[in-house]
């Protein structure tokens, strides 16, 4: 993982006891932030350069799903290209696609690999690489369809490419647990282990529907720090909110803690009311070893950030794991 010098960052507002807080001046992405969106949400960020780079969610007023590139200095403000990506063959001819959304980004050896929800006779997981946010060489779909949010971790585990995700159903999922699977090449993939399943009602209704991985996982001397979306079913339809699981170096499949309250849920205007009310739905995270900054999609309409310390994060998990 390529370290950087400076995240982007607000410090906990005076009196607050959260563990994790809200940047002030939230939203950081508009949803009319390029010529033809009507939304930009659920994106995925990482360090590049001097600066940040990025590949967001825009859906444009046809309401048609397709990522765009972006860059920015500071990780707040940015510039989103007016076109989406075009793909180039990478590890396969076949790049057919009939939308794509819910983008993740993660640096792997030596390229930016994105993975997201690809349109193939249903949602399955995209994968594409590239060097300079540029030229994007899409690969071979990892799974058979219905799959959603496919998280990579940032390094080879046991030497194999390692998947997070969350097989599905075509329409809007009522169920979900995440999952992770193995590849030698990003081409294959297999070797499919249950990593975590909804929780009771009774133990946790946050996250009792579904739940799915977020961010890339952060490598911590105590866990790869996984920040996830859990969604509960209620009488004003599904309520996204997040938490954070600790998974074990060596077995990511194991989980060693898992938030039982969550870390943040739906309570701002921005996150109450848009195109899909009551979501926070996190997709990316950078971080500098102490604090963490996390990106997320609100009410499928317009992107926050979120600000907290890893080891507070890390202690409030362990102190309150279902």
């Amino acid at each position: 993982m390529k370290d950087i010098v400076q995240i982007p960052w607000e410090d906990r507002p005076t009196g607050s006891k959260d563990v994790m807080w809200r940047y002030t001046q939230n939203p950081i992405i508009g949803r009319y932030s390029i010529p033809s969106s009507n939304s930009i949400f659920n994106s995925a960020v990482v360090p590049f350069g001097d600066g940040f780079a990025g590949v967001f969610r825009c859906d444009n007023k046809a309401v048609q799903m397709n990522i765009f590139a972006g860059f920015s200095k500071d990780g707040i403000n940015w510039d989103i290209e007016h076109e989406p990506i075009v793909m180039q063959a990478g590890n396969t001819e076949m790049i057919d696609s009939d939308y794509k959304y819910d983008p993740r980004v993660t640096f792997i050896e030596d390229r930016y690999w994105i993975t997201w929800c690809n349109g193939y006779h249903g949602p399955t997981i995209g994968i594409a690489y590239t060097f300079d946010f540029k030229e994007f060489f899409q690969c071979e779909n990892a799974f058979l369809p219905f799959n959603r949010n496919g998280v990579l971790f940032p390094e080879k585990i046991n030497g194999k490419y390692c998947m997070l995700s969350r097989p599905s159903d075509n329409g809007h999922t009522p169920f979900g647990d995440i999952y992770l699977s193995y590849s030698p090449d990003m081409k294959y993939w297999g070797e499919h282990r249950c990593v975590m399943k909804v929780s009771p009602f009774e133990q946790s209704a946050w996250q009792c529907t579904k739940i799915g991985a977020g961010s890339v996982p952060i490598k911590t001397k105590e866990g790869w720090l996984m920040f996830y979306h859990g969604v509960i079913n209620t009488c004003n339809g599904f309520r996204y909110s997040m938490g954070a699981a600790l998974l074990d170096l060596e077995q990511p499949d194991k989980v060693l803690f898992r938030s039982k309250p969550y870390l943040l849920a739906p309570a701002e205007p921005y996150e109450l009311a848009g195109d899909v009310p009551n979501v926070v739905f996190p997709c990316a995270a950078v971080n500098d070893h102490e604090k963490v900054t996390v990106y997320y999609g609100a009410a499928d309409t317009v992107v926050g950030v979120a600000f907290g310390y890893i080891q507070e994060i890390i202690d409030h998990v362990k102190a309150n794991s279902l």
